[in-house]
């Protein structure tokens, strides 16, 4: 046994299959693969002529990332068929043992699903399920009972009685997707949905809008940091749980630039301890979510995944879009470049949609205006200052002669157009040159988080989850 767990070879093991070729595939993510353990996948056939079945897996090992790609020639039919089998003469219902096999694994991912929801409507579904499932493949399961007969050994179908819910006796217990599995057809569902724009983000070089919708204005800033930098992006963790950070990687500058280089965001780092202790770390190529399970995804594939107060679906390619107890949603733009530029890099693009669930006392570069507002004022030779909506916007003279009124600081700025949501949106916004000096509180070295998971609230302050 210590030989075996002694030597691991491959974690963080996914198989995926050709979506169009199978259906109600069981298990297909492993944490950890040991030299003489085996990994158990089943599953159903949607294509029964084809002669073979795609297959990728994915995993790590101690030095590298790891991607398999097969074509599998997929066997025939009588060599599933257990009939004949020495020691199983009456085969009656029991035909195919590989049908067997995924029944008895679908039953043991429903009972530990079950335990580790907190949905009673969610419980009940899936406990009828599994004991549906065990009475159809004469299976014993905590729901079921199992009763002989005096005259021999051939068992009776199991009865419909209720025993108290627990794993024992139904197998091992699995390491699986369990509570991350998304319902049937979340996946279509939601690549269908179209991501809510929103104003409010970080993205690009990076450039920093944030939208006012009471006061009719956009206002921007960039931040020229170094690369390396983890930036605090939202900081709430005292009360709603949450933090999110955003680390720069550094690229040279174009030609004939002002810069000495460009910065984008490289990983995204969302944190929640509320109700219980999560993570995401999101990068252009990979998503790794721990919430007591830890799960690697790619983002070159579409993918839906749910817990009990956490959901990511994944668009290939294109975005990740994280909802933290149905109150707060972000959306993550994936950046890639078929030929970049050596001033471009791969990066990500952060986009709050939803921030009701983020207390009043939400601070970082971006959270600390989620629950402010800001008065433009204008100047003139012959008036004082006074208020303008947007309506009145464009008559402004775009000389830096117009002034914000950000909790009594007098900031000044210039009108601008900036491209958000990978140029597909324009926004006119207020810019804050600088640094966003007098614009944010403190200065931006004040939101130079430690390291990708630090958790702190307050300037200079250092917290882990």
């Amino acid at each position: 046994f210590y030989d075996e767990i002694g030597t691991p070879l491959l974690s963080d093991i996914r198989v995926d299959y050709s979506e169009d070729n199978v259906e109600q595939v069981t298990q297909n993510f492993f944490p950890n693969y040991f030299n003489g353990s085996e990994i158990i996948i089943a599953g159903k056939l949607i294509n029964h002529t084809s002669d073979s079945l795609h297959v990728e897996v994915t995993a790590s090992n101690s030095k590298k990332y790891i991607l398999l790609k097969k074509d599998v020639a997929i066997d025939l039919p009588s060599m599933n068929d257990i009939r004949g089998v020495p020691g199983l003469e009456d085969g009656r219902g029991d035909n195919n043992y590989i049908e067997r096999a995924w029944s008895y694994l679908t039953i043991k991912e429903l009972l530990n699903s079950r335990l580790k929801s907190n949905d009673d409507q969610e419980r009940d579904y899936l406990m009828e399920k599994a004991k549906s499932m065990a009475l159809a493949y004469n299976f014993v399961t905590p729901f079921t009972v199992l009763k002989m007969k005096e005259a021999g050994l051939h068992s009776e179908p199991p009865q419909e009685e209720f025993i108290s819910p627990s794993t024992d006796g139904i197998g091992e217990k699995l390491q699986s997707l369990q509570g991350h599995k998304a319902p049937p057809g979340i996946r279509q569902q939601q690549d269908k949905q179209r991501i809510k724009v929103s104003k409010t983000s970080a993205d690009g070089d990076p450039h920093f809008v944030i939208d006012f919708p009471s006061s009719k204005l956009s206002v921007c800033f960039n931040i020229d940091g170094e690369p390396g930098d983890i930036l605090r992006l939202v900081s709430d963790h005292k009360e709603s749980g949450v933090t999110v950070n955003g680390q720069l990687v550094g690229a040279p500058a174009p030609p004939n630039g002002h810069k000495k280089r460009r910065t984008y965001f490289s990983t995204i780092t969302i944190l929640s301890n509320k109700p219980e202790r999560s993570y995401l770390e999101i990068t252009p190529k990979r998503i790794i979510l721990d919430d007591g399970e830890r799960l690697l995804l790619s983002c070159g594939r579409s993918a839906a995944v749910r817990s009990s107060s956490l959901e990511v679906s994944i668009s290939a390619n294109s975005n990740v879009t994280v909802t933290i107890r149905d109150t707060i949603s972000f959306v993550i733009l994936i950046h890639h470049y078929k030929k970049p530029a050596p001033y471009q890099r791969n990066h990500l693009g952060f986009y709050i949609s939803n921030s009701k669930g983020l207390s009043s006392d939400s601070h970082g570069l971006l959270g600390q205006f989620l629950n402010h507002e800001v008065k433009l004022l204008q100047e003139s030779l012959n008036t004082s200052h006074q208020q303008v909506g947007q309506n009145q916007t464009e008559a402004l003279n775009p000389k830096p002669t117009n002034t914000l009124n950000v909790k009594g600081r007098l900031v000044p700025v210039v009108w601008k157009q900036r491209r958000i949501y990978n140029g597909q949106k324009e926004v006119d916004c207020w810019f804050a040159k600088n640094n966003a000096d007098k614009l944010i509180d403190g200065s931006y070295k004040d939101y130079l988080a430690s390291h990708p998971f630090d958790t702190g609230t307050s300037f200079g302050a250092i917290n882990s989850l």
